[in-house]
């Protein structure tokens, strides 16, 4: 299996999820960035406060009653799943991403295991790879760390749809190391789809479909 569980007590239901949902666990692969980009990633991993406001706004606070339902079959403890989500939210906003998407993409990447390390050694929720720490942040930066993980795993997605011009396909497949591939961007996108989404999604994905939009 390409993702160790690091974590005991599984229910067999959620065992025999992770088993099958982490299968398609990859890494990035390493791309040398130019000095520019290098600082602009790294400015934004450097951490800054959660806005205090944040989950008061009504929308937001429908959304983590939404998900928190739809995610208690992963995360049983209802105080960490609302952490959990909040920072979802949070984070994937900040990075101009879907977090329906993100929760889509977490649960292929790692059945929604905080301590999930792939056979490329990525790590945590995102599946992100030790090395981008050493390239954009710092080593004090813990990758099993909620927020870090988070704030990591969607600056770097946000990084390689930049890259592709908004096309998420091949976005995600580099996210994964395995672009131009279509087992994996479809996983997610069907994750999104069947699991998360509020809105309107395509009811197929291919490469030749383009980007994928909310109302699409």
């Amino acid at each position: 299996m390409r993702v160790l569980i690091l974590a005991l007590g599984l229910t067999t239901g959620a065992a025999l999820h992770l088993t099958m949902g982490v299968a398609l666990a990859g890494a990035q692969k390493y791309e040398p960035l130019s000095a520019s980009v290098k600082a602009h990633l790294s400015k934004t991993i450097a951490d800054t406060a959660v806005e205090a406001a944040f989950a008061d706004s009504p929308a937001v606070k429908n959304w983590l009653g939404l998900m928190s339902q739809r995610l208690a079959r992963f995360i049983p403890d209802a105080g960490y799943r609302t952490d959990f989500l909040e920072t979802v939210h949070y984070e994937a906003t900040r990075a101009g991403l879907d977090p329906e998407l993100v929760l889509g993409l977490i649960e292929v990447e790692s059945g929604f295991r905080k301590y999930a390390v792939s056979s490329a050694a990525a790590r945590g929720y995102m599946q992100v790879m030790p090395f981008w720490v050493d390239l954009i942040g710092g080593r004090e930066q813990n990758l099993f760390h909620l927020r870090t993980n988070l704030r990591y795993g969607c600056t770097i997605l946000r990084h390689y749809l930049d890259i592709e011009q908004g096309d998420l396909f091949r976005a995600l497949g580099r996210y994964n190391g395995s672009l131009g591939q279509a087992q994996y961007p479809n996983a997610v996108h069907a994750a999104w789809r069947k699991h998360w989404t509020t809105g309107v999604l395509p009811a197929s994905y291919s490469p030749a479909a383009g980007p994928i939009r909310k109302g699409s």
